[in-house]
C-alpha cells in the first residue's frame, strides 16, 4: 500500500514539473503568465512593470529623449476589466483589453493587421495609399469611421466610434485638444521615434498590451528578430561596404535623414555605409551642392515616393536634371520603392527584417538566395 501512494505521489510530482511550460511567473509580487509578459528588449519608448494585485504599468516616453518636444511621460495602469484593483497616483487607469479604438496612422494600423486585431479597430484617419483589402472593406460598410486628418478632426464622427482609447502620435501635426475634451483617453504610439528598426517593430508588444494579445505580439516579434538578427549577421562581415544616400529634391531643397536615423541603422546592418555622418536622428532639408558633396561617388541611391507613372531614370533626371552627375544614376544603381504600388507604411513597421533582406540583396546579393524576390525595395530599371 505505501508503494502505491509513493508510486501516485511520484507521478503527480511529474505532472506538476512537466506543467512548468505554461507556469505563471512572479513580476513584482504576483504571479502572471509567463509567456505574455511583455519585456521590451529594442524599443526604448515604453516599459512595462507588473504589479502584485495584477495592474500593469506602461510608461511611455520620447525614445529620442527629447525634452523640448516631449517635455512629459506618459503612464498608465492597466487593468482587467471588471477588476476593482487600486492603481497607483499618477497613472490613467485603462480597463483592458481594450474593444473599440480608433488609430492614427499606418504604423499604428500596422500592429493590428499583424495582430489580426482590424475587429477593434472603429476609425481610422483615412484611406489614401491604403492597401489592405479588410480594412478598406470595413471602411465602405461603415464598420471604421474615417475621422479626418490630424489637426481637422470631425469630433462628432470620433464620439460616434465610440472608442475606449485613441492611438495618437502626439508629435505630429495635433488637433488634439478638442478630442482631449471628449475624455476619451488618449494613449501615444511612439513607434516612429525609435532609432532601431527592431524598436520600431517592437510596439507591436505595446499594442498586444492594450488589447489582450500579448503572447501573440511576443510570438510575432520573436520571429521578427530571428529573421532579421539571421540577416543582419550575414553582413556583418561583408566586404566591400557599399556606400549609400538617400531622398530626392523637392522644392528646392532635398530632405536627408539624420546618421543616427532608423534607416541609416537599416543600411549599416545590410553591409553598407551612409554618406550622412551626423548626430542627427530626424531628417533636415539641404541644399543640392551639400548632397553632393557628401554623395557623388556613393555606390547607391535609396528613393522613396508616390509617382504617379512608371519611374525610371528618365523621370528621374526630368526631376532635377543635374540627377545624372551623381555615381549611383550613371551606374543605374538607383534603389526605388514606389508607394502608390506597395504597401510601405502599412507593413513595413511590422516587417524590419523583409526591408533588410531587399537591401541585403542588393548590397550583397551573393549572401542571399538566388531566387529572392524582393518585397519592397529593387534596382530601378
Amino acid at each position: 500500500m505505501k508503494k502505491q501512494v509513493l508510486l501516485l505521489l511520484s507521478l503527480l510530482l511529474l505532472v506538476a514539473c512537466g506543467g512548468k511550460k505554461n507556469a505563471k511567473v512572479s513580476g513584482e509580487g504576483t504571479l502572471h503568465d509567463s509567456a505574455a509578459l511583455v519585456k521590451p528588449q529594442y524599443a526604448k519608448g515604453f516599459t512595462v512593470r507588473y504589479l502584485e494585485n495584477g495592474v500593469r504599468l506602461v510608461d511611455v516616453e520620447d525614445p529620442q529623449k527629447d525634452e523640448d518636444k516631449m517635455p512629459v511621460s506618459y503612464q498608465f495602469a492597466l487593468v482587467e476589466k471588471g477588476s476593482d484593483a487600486e492603481v497607483p497616483e499618477g497613472y490613467t487607469k485603462v480597463e483592458v483589453p481594450v474593444q473599440r479604438t480608433i488609430v492614427m496612422t499606418m504604423l499604428q494600423l500596422s500592429n493590428f493587421t499583424a495582430l489580426k486585431a482590424h475587429d477593434i479597430v472603429k476609425g481610422i484617419t483615412g484611406t489614401k495609399n491604403l492597401f489592405n483589402k479588410d480594412i478598406r472593406k470595413r471602411v465602405k460598410d461603415g464598420s471604421i469611421v474615417k475621422i479626418g486628418m490630424e489637426g481637422n478632426f470631425d469630433t462628432e464622427l470620433i464620439l460616434a466610434a465610440n472608442p475606449e482609447v485613441i492611438f495618437i502620435s502626439p508629435f505630429k501635426r495635433g488637433g488634439y485638444d478638442a478630442i482631449k475634451e471628449t475624455g476619451i483617453t488618449l494613449i501615444p504610439h511612439l513607434g516612429y521615434k525609435e532609432l532601431n528598426p527592431l524598436g520600431q517593430a517592437e510596439w507591436v508588444k505595446f499594442v498586444g498590451l492594450f488589447i489582450g494579445k500579448e503572447k501573440e505580439a511576443n510570438d510575432l516579434f520573436k520571429g521578427i528578430e530571428q529573421r532579421y538578427n539571421e540577416a543582419k549577421a550575414l553582413a556583418a562581415d561583408a566586404k566591400p561596404r557599399p556606400t549609400v544616400f538617400s531622398g530626392e529634391m523637392h522644392g528646392g531643397n532635398w530632405y536627408a535623414v539624420g546618421g543616427k536615423n532608423f534607416l541609416a541603422q537599416l543600411f549599416r546592418d545590410a553591409g553598407a555605409d551612409y554618406v550622412v555622418k551626423n548626430e542627427d536622428t530626424g531628417g533636415s532639408n539641404i541644399e543640392f551642392e551639400q548632397m553632393y558633396a557628401m554623395a557623388a561617388n556613393a555606390d547607391y541611391w535609396r528613393i522613396l515616393n508616390s509617382y504617379p507613372d512608371t519611374f525610371s531614370y528618365d523621370a528621374l533626371k526630368a526631376s532635377e536634371p543635374r540627377n545624372d552627375l551623381f555615381k549611383a544614376f550613371r551606374e543605374k544603381h538607383v534603389i526605388y520603392c514606389n508607394m502608390k504600388q506597395t504597401a510601405y507604411y502599412e507593413t513595413t513597421p511590422v516587417e524590419p527584417d523583409v526591408l533588410l533582406k531587399d537591401l541585403l540583396a542588393i548590397f550583397h546579393p551573393e549572401l542571399v538566395e538566388k531566387d529572392y524576390k524582393p518585397k519592397y525595395y529593387q534596382l530601378l530599371k
